[in-house]
């Protein structure tokens, strides 16, 4: 009997197990372009257009090593608009009746499949250093779940930057090596960027004529879109860029969008890049003593550790993990997010580099654009939605944990151990956007003081009840106590006037 095989658009890895599970003389893959992924949030065109590309090469690439595969174009009129309505309409070409699956990375795919009805076989996607089961059974117990101990667990696992049971170098991380701001440099590396081919051309088309009101620019698109591609993005970023990453991975510059990053993390999420083969080949680049050891362990901490761990949370928590907000935050989303004129140049420049490049770095989404959120109280599941839509790397399983829990504290403190907030001072400090602005980052009160400034303080405020026993933040409200009363009003007062000048639609 003819099973299905559904390979989905981030799931672009040859030793699926879905496809181990099949057979390849009689199964058939199943994979669609279909409207109710591409929409159900307003992605970024070069998002979409990244996916699309990507799919039909590896389809291309299942055909050439022998599988039949059923491949639905957007543009089909066949089309049914959503992945169970494919399954059931290759179903019926085909007379299969069940389907062979790997889990998704979304409960809301997960849920749509559990309700087709087929017999379907899920199973666990293995392309992970850690299984669910490895997840829950390290969770289990624990009052707090934090990255740093789970870190710890998968280096043991996978031996990375160990000696015999300890840490190489004698410490688990090298984060206090890794805050350095960095200076314009004229030979600063820059990443590695293709040409569209034929079929990258036909799927910008498509995306152009399909999606033309998406925030975003389409154009100058020069994405890897198949393996060996981005195998060379890798290659170069480890040879370029990778001696400096640890120093400067904090660090944001104007002129300068990428710096010293890798770009590689939307092919890791697609499946186009194998996470643990990719950290051992950070790892030997430490060895040859092309790297320091600062570097390499700041860059496998975010793939072993990070991206390991939210995806660990995600599923841990459960289909509601990513409606949650513990601080009851409702204010709308302003139009600044989505290129509304503003005088804060870290923001207009970190949403204008989004725009363009569907692309910024974590200290940009975290301390640009996920700090001004959380200080000015905005609705975390509008937050969630739009960092789902603008980003390339963006899948719900390490979006939603990043922004609800990380960049939000949505979650009440399961995933951060306190808010991500700072005034326009760490901004300063990280950045050259200071220099450029409408404010001032050195005022604290009166018309042109940083935004930042003002609302660090009202957020702290109106949130003392929550936060005033939290030992990592009692230094922050002494410092607040000390304050002249009439000092103290005047903050809060101009915060005030900054949030309702905000909501009102007025150039902030």
């Amino acid at each position: 009997m003819v099973k299905l095989v559904l390979v989905l658009g981030d799931q672009l890895t040859p030793t699926l197990a879905s496809l181990r599970a099949a057979d390849k003389a009689n199964d058939r893959v199943v994979m669609a372009e279909v409207t109710s992924e591409a929409s159900y949030v307003p992605h970024h065109p070069k998002k979409i257009a990244l996916v699309f590309a990507c799919m039909r090469k590896f389809a291309q690439q299942l055909r050439d090593d022998g599988w039949t595969v059923d491949y639905t174009r957007l543009d089909d009129p066949d089309n049914a608009g959503s992945i169970p309505g494919e399954l059931l309409r290759r179903a019926s070409d085909s007379g299969a009746s069940s389907v062979i699956a790997t889990r998704p990375g979304e409960w809301r795919l997960i849920e749509a499949l559990e309700d087709t009805p087929l017999d379907l076989d899920i199973l666990e996607d293995d392309r992970f250093v850690a299984s669910h089961a490895d997840f829950n059974a390290w969770a289990d117990g624990r009052k707090q779940l934090r990255m740093e101990y789970f870190y710890r667990e998968m280096r043991r696992k996978t031996g990375l930057l160990m000696e015999d049971d300890e840490p190489t170098g004698g410490k688990w991380n090298f984060d206090q090596d890794n805050r350095k701001p960095a200076k314009p440099d004229l030979f600063m590396p820059s990443p590695l960027n293709f040409e569209p081919d034929e079929t990258v051309q036909e799927v910008l088309d498509l995306v152009e004529a399909t999606f033309p009101d998406n925030f975003g620019e389409l154009r100058h698109f020069g994405f890897a879109t198949d393996a060996t591609e981005a195998e060379a993005v890798l290659d170069n970023f480890i040879e370029t860029a990778l001696p400096q990453f640890g120093d400067y991975q904090d660090a944001m510059l104007s002129g300068h969008r990428f710096l010293y990053h890798a770009l590689i993390s939307a092919y890791l999420n697609i499946g186009l890049l194998d996470p643990l083969d990719v950290c051992r080949r950070v790892e030997k680049a430490w060895q040859k003593g092309h790297a320091p050891l600062n570097s390499a362990e700041g860059f496998i901490r975010q793939i072993i550790g990070w991206r390991e761990f939210v995806r660990g949370i995600y599923f841990h928590e459960g289909p509601d993990y990513a409606n949650r907000n513990w601080l009851e935050h409702d204010r709308a989303l302003p139009g600044l997010y989505w290129g509304q004129k503003t005088g804060m140049t870290c923001l207009s420049k970190t949403v204008e580099q989004t725009n363009e490049e569907a692309y910024a770095h974590h200290i940009q989404r975290l301390m640009v654009t996920g700090n001004f959120a959380l200080l000015a109280g905005i609705d975390p599941a509008q937050v969630h939605e739009w960092y789902l839509s603008v980003y390339f790397d963006a899948f719900e399983w390490v979006e939603a944990p990043n922004t609800v829990g990380m960049s939000q504290f949505a979650d009440g403190g399961l995933v951060a151990s306190k808010p991500y907030v700072s005034s326009g001072s760490y901004i300063d400090r990280m950045s050259d956007y200071c220099s450029e602005c409408s404010y001032s980052v050195k005022e604290k009160t009166g018309k042109d003081a940083c935004p930042f400034n003002l609302l660090y303080w009202h957020f702290l405020s109106r949130h003392r009840s929550r936060f005033s026993d939290n030992p990592r933040m009692a230094m922050m409200y002494r410092t607040w106590d000390k304050m002249e009363s009439d000092r103290q009003d005047e903050i809060l007062t101009g915060a005030e006037d900054f949030l309702s000048r905000m909501d009102a639609g007025d150039p902030v």
